[in-house]
Protein backbone atom coordinates (compact mmCIF):
# COMPACT_ATOMS: atom_id res chain seq x y z
CA UNK A 1 0.00 0.00 0.00
CA UNK A 2 2.80 2.53 0.67
CA UNK A 3 3.89 2.16 -2.98
CA UNK A 4 0.46 3.25 -4.18
CA UNK A 5 0.63 6.31 -1.95
CA UNK A 6 4.13 7.15 -3.18
CA UNK A 7 3.20 6.79 -6.86
CA UNK A 8 -0.01 8.75 -6.25
CA UNK A 9 2.01 11.51 -4.62
CA UNK A 10 4.36 11.59 -7.60
CA UNK A 11 1.37 11.80 -9.96
CA UNK A 12 -0.15 14.67 -7.99
CA UNK A 13 3.09 16.64 -7.71
CA UNK A 14 3.77 16.10 -11.41
CA UNK A 15 0.28 17.29 -12.30
CA UNK A 16 0.59 20.39 -10.14
CA UNK A 17 4.07 21.13 -11.50
CA UNK A 18 2.58 21.49 -14.99
CA UNK A 19 0.35 24.30 -13.76
CA UNK A 20 1.27 27.67 -12.30
CA UNK A 21 1.41 26.28 -8.80
CA UNK A 22 4.91 25.79 -7.41
CA UNK A 23 5.97 22.17 -7.40
CA UNK A 24 9.12 20.32 -8.38
CA UNK A 25 8.28 16.92 -9.78
CA UNK A 26 11.92 16.40 -10.77
CA UNK A 27 13.05 16.53 -7.14
CA UNK A 28 10.49 13.97 -6.03
CA UNK A 29 11.20 11.73 -9.02
CA UNK A 30 14.95 11.92 -8.40
CA UNK A 31 14.58 11.10 -4.71
CA UNK A 32 12.27 8.16 -5.39
CA UNK A 33 14.69 6.85 -8.02
CA UNK A 34 17.70 7.31 -5.73
CA UNK A 35 15.98 5.34 -2.97
CA UNK A 36 16.07 2.24 -5.19
CA UNK A 37 12.67 1.17 -3.87
CA UNK A 38 10.63 1.96 -6.97
CA UNK A 39 10.46 0.69 -10.53
CA UNK A 40 12.18 3.20 -12.85
CA UNK A 41 9.81 2.62 -15.76
CA UNK A 42 6.78 3.11 -13.55
CA UNK A 43 8.30 6.27 -12.07
CA UNK A 44 8.74 7.76 -15.55
CA UNK A 45 5.25 6.66 -16.59
CA UNK A 46 3.51 8.08 -13.51
CA UNK A 47 5.43 11.37 -13.61
CA UNK A 48 4.81 11.76 -17.34
CA UNK A 49 1.08 11.00 -17.13
CA UNK A 50 0.67 13.44 -14.24
CA UNK A 51 2.68 16.18 -15.92
CA UNK A 52 0.92 15.76 -19.27
CA UNK A 53 -2.40 15.82 -17.43
CA UNK A 54 -1.51 19.18 -15.92
CA UNK A 55 -0.54 20.47 -19.35
CA UNK A 56 -3.84 19.19 -20.76
CA UNK A 57 -5.63 21.16 -18.03
CA UNK A 58 -3.75 24.26 -19.24
CA UNK A 59 -4.78 23.45 -22.83
CA UNK A 60 -8.43 23.21 -21.70
CA UNK A 61 -8.15 26.55 -19.89
CA UNK A 62 -6.86 28.13 -23.06
CA UNK A 63 -9.40 26.39 -25.25
CA UNK A 64 -12.52 26.96 -23.20
CA UNK A 65 -11.90 29.52 -20.46
CA UNK A 66 -10.01 32.42 -22.06
CA UNK A 67 -12.95 34.72 -21.38
CA UNK A 68 -11.89 34.44 -17.71
CA UNK A 69 -8.35 35.68 -18.39
CA UNK A 70 -8.92 38.87 -16.39
CA UNK A 71 -9.73 36.92 -13.21
CA UNK A 72 -7.17 36.61 -10.41
CA UNK A 73 -7.30 32.81 -10.43
CA UNK A 74 -6.47 32.55 -14.13
CA UNK A 75 -3.16 30.65 -14.42
CA UNK A 76 -1.23 33.02 -16.69
CA UNK A 77 -0.76 36.76 -16.83
CA UNK A 78 -1.44 38.58 -20.10
CA UNK A 79 2.33 39.17 -20.47
CA UNK A 80 3.08 35.44 -20.17
CA UNK A 81 0.33 34.60 -22.65
CA UNK A 82 1.72 37.17 -25.10
CA UNK A 83 5.28 35.87 -24.73
CA UNK A 84 4.18 32.27 -25.20
CA UNK A 85 2.06 33.26 -28.21
CA UNK A 86 5.08 34.92 -29.87
CA UNK A 87 7.20 31.83 -29.09
CA UNK A 88 4.51 29.55 -30.50
CA UNK A 89 4.07 31.66 -33.64
CA UNK A 90 7.82 31.69 -34.20
CA UNK A 91 8.43 27.95 -33.77
CA UNK A 92 5.00 26.50 -34.49
CA UNK A 93 3.48 23.36 -33.10
CA UNK A 94 6.94 21.81 -32.61
CA UNK A 95 7.48 24.23 -29.73
CA UNK A 96 5.21 21.94 -27.70
CA UNK A 97 8.16 19.56 -27.42
CA UNK A 98 9.52 22.20 -25.02
CA UNK A 99 6.43 22.33 -22.81
CA UNK A 100 8.62 21.05 -19.96
CA UNK A 101 10.84 24.17 -19.97
CA UNK A 102 10.39 26.31 -16.83
CA UNK A 103 8.59 29.66 -17.16
CA UNK A 104 7.60 29.34 -20.85
CA UNK A 105 6.26 25.76 -20.90
CA UNK A 106 3.05 26.27 -18.91
CA UNK A 107 1.91 29.37 -20.83
CA UNK A 108 2.85 27.61 -24.06
CA UNK A 109 0.37 24.83 -23.30
CA UNK A 110 -2.26 27.45 -22.51
CA UNK A 111 -1.60 29.18 -25.83
CA UNK A 112 -1.92 25.84 -27.63
CA UNK A 113 -5.48 25.69 -26.30
CA UNK A 114 -6.16 29.30 -27.26
CA UNK A 115 -4.95 28.58 -30.80
CA UNK A 116 -7.04 25.39 -30.85
CA UNK A 117 -4.20 22.96 -31.51
CA UNK A 118 -5.66 19.51 -32.10
CA UNK A 119 -5.63 17.73 -28.74
CA UNK A 120 -4.18 14.54 -30.26
CA UNK A 121 -1.17 16.36 -31.70
CA UNK A 122 -0.85 18.36 -28.48
CA UNK A 123 -0.79 15.21 -26.34
CA UNK A 124 1.71 13.48 -28.63
CA UNK A 125 4.23 16.34 -28.66
CA UNK A 126 3.87 17.26 -24.99
CA UNK A 127 4.17 13.61 -23.95
CA UNK A 128 7.32 13.12 -26.03
CA UNK A 129 8.97 16.20 -24.54
CA UNK A 130 8.01 15.51 -20.94
CA UNK A 131 8.77 11.78 -21.03
CA UNK A 132 12.12 12.54 -22.64
CA UNK A 133 12.96 15.02 -19.92
CA UNK A 134 12.12 12.55 -17.15
CA UNK A 135 14.04 9.74 -18.86
CA UNK A 136 17.13 11.93 -19.24
CA UNK A 137 16.84 12.96 -15.60
CA UNK A 138 16.70 9.33 -14.49
CA UNK A 139 19.77 8.43 -16.56
CA UNK A 140 21.67 11.43 -15.23
CA UNK A 141 21.13 10.48 -11.59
Amino acid sequence: MPDIAAYSGLFLVSFIAATIFPAQSELLLASMHASGRYDDGLLILVATVGNVGGSAANWALGRYLMHFQDRRWFPASPALVERATRWYQRFGVWSLLLAWVPIIGDPLTLVAGILRVDIRLFLLLVTLGKAGRYAILMVAI
